[in-house]
């Protein structure tokens, strides 16, 4: 297995057999597996994280290319594809019966097939399937591609069975040539890719002649060709490959975002013109509170929406952006006399739709912020609605008070008289049976004299019980 899976990262990616006599490192010499020998006490306990935080700046080498060569790139959309599934698939190419998915978890593998090298790469959205091989004869004369789809080292209905969705197929041929007239150079390349015109950038100062039209053949694929002064070395032809592949390759996952963008446009421009009604409204107070709640709370889940669906998608974009300007600075161009260079010509078409999906991301966050401030606008005025309410209440509980109180100072002044009157019943009882003893009293005139005592002294009790309560 050791000799068909290379998964360590300072490993060739010839195309020649593997030699016997040189066979490659085992799996156990990958650095992102073994990490490094601690047998010694010189340094306190290791992070967690440490080797694979240290092994990261290894993942994913550039390969090691001896030209002339063939590079077939086939990106793919890995959502809802699980890396068991990637794992048979890889197990149907010839000789790798023995791949297990636990081998596919540091998201990078080196196959040796037959007189080819295929990588494996799986990044956050996509996959990519790399495979190098020694160029076609005659394959740059065919404009057709007949002699590539014949000589290709995998099966061309493997490639077509490849798991998830193509977002990006490249056929990149790499040769030597001699680059001191660069211009015939380029004209003379130009017919593989049938006359149309291309774009092309000498690179790394010059080391190197890049060219592409950007177009879909008829097979799916773009094509690319990258001419390379003799002698030029398999690190650097590797890393010319690389950055190219992924040039192309950031460059349509960052424009993904572009149809998100063009399809919030008229959702934005319809929650911005129902958020400046919303918010005349407000101003001119000709809705209530609770109409105007109701409809900025359906626009602020419009947008709420939006911004679940095609904030992540925005970012990426921006993210991949970067991705592709940091790419192009890496190539170090120079022009060739009477063509745009690959970056020039990239940026001037990407720039526009990179802007319009900025735009549509700070639009949706403007309009994020727009709805808070007026939320809060709406929330004051219902605030003091509430508050005049409020008082209102208090005012009206108040003088609901007062009534009472002196309802019940009225009837505290006729307890005091049905009190008396009580009191005074009693002691004409009384005296009426004294009389009767023979006691000379007027039953009558005792009591009518003894009102006013009664009176004064229910009214003083009274008082003494209120002083006592309070």
């Amino acid at each position: 297995m050791a000799a068909r899976i290379l998964r360590h990262r300072n490993c060739s990616d010839t195309v020649l057999p593997v030699n016997p006599s040189n066979p490659p490192l085992s799996a156990s010499a990958d650095p992102l597996q073994a990490g490094p020998a601690r047998g010694s006490t010189l340094l306190p306990p290791d992070d967690g994280l440490r080797g694979v935080l240290h092994g990261e700046i290894h993942a994913r080498p550039p390969a090691r290319i001896d030209l002339p060569a063939l590079v077939v790139l086939v990106t793919v959309l890995n959502e809802g594809v699980d890396r068991s599934a990637e794992c048979d698939h890889l197990n149907r190419l010839p000789g790798q019966g023995g791949l297990a998915a636990a081998d596919l978890q540091l998201n990078f593998m080196r196959l040796r097939l037959d007189g080819a090298t295929l990588r494996w790469e799986r990044h956050g959205e996509f996959t990519r399937y790399v495979l190098i091989q020694a160029l076609p004869e005659n394959m740059l004369a065919d404009g057709a591609g007949s002699a590539l789809h014949s000589s290709l080292r995998v099966e061309p209905a493997w490639l077509a069975a490849i798991p998830g969705r193509t977002i990006a197929a490249i056929q990149l041929a790499m040769v030597t040539g001699d680059l001191s007239e660069p211009q015939v150079a380029l004209a003379s390349a130009q017919q593989w890719f049938g006359g149309r015109t291309v774009v092309a950038s000498l690179l790394g100062n010059g080391h190197s002649l890049a060219l592409t039209d950007f177009h879909l053949q008829a097979d799916g694929f773009e094509r690319m060709l990258v001419i390379a002064r003799p002698g030029t070395s398999r690190a650097r032809a590797g890393r010319i490959a690389q950055r190219l592949l992924d040039l192309e390759t950031y460059r349509l996952m960052s424009l993904r975002g572009l149809p998100s963008a063009k399809e919030l446009a008229p959702v934005l421009a319809q929650s911005e013109a129902a958020l400046a009604d919303i918010t005349a409204r407000l101003e001119s107070r000709t809705s209530s509170e609770d109409d105007l709640l109701d409809t900025l709370i359906h626009v602020a889940a419009g947008v709420e929406r939006a911004t679940a669906q095609h904030a992540y998608r925005f970012s990426a974009t921006q993210a991949y952006d970067a991705l592709v300007r940091q790419r192009i600075v890496e190539m170090r161009e120079l022009p060739v006399p009477g063509t745009q260079t690959i970056g020039e010509f990239m940026q001037r078409r990407l720039s526009p739709a990179i802007a319009t999906v900025v735009a549509a991301s700070q639009r949706l966050g403007s309009l994020s912020q727009r709805i808070e401030r007026t939320s809060g606008l709406l929330r004051t005025r219902v605030d003091i609605a509430t508050e005049k309410q409020n008082h209102q209440l208090l005012a009206k509980l108040t003088r609901g008070q007062e009534l009472q109180l002196k309802l019940q100072a009225t009837v505290e002044g006729l307890s005091i008289a049905a009190i008396s009157y009580y009191v005074v019943s009693l002691l004409l009882y009384g005296a009426k049976s004294l009389k009767a003893l023979g006691v000379p009293v007027q039953p009558e005139v005792a009591a009518g004299a003894l009102i006013p005592v009664v009176l004064f002294g229910v009214w003083r009790l009274t008082r003494r019980i209120h002083a006592r309560l309070h």
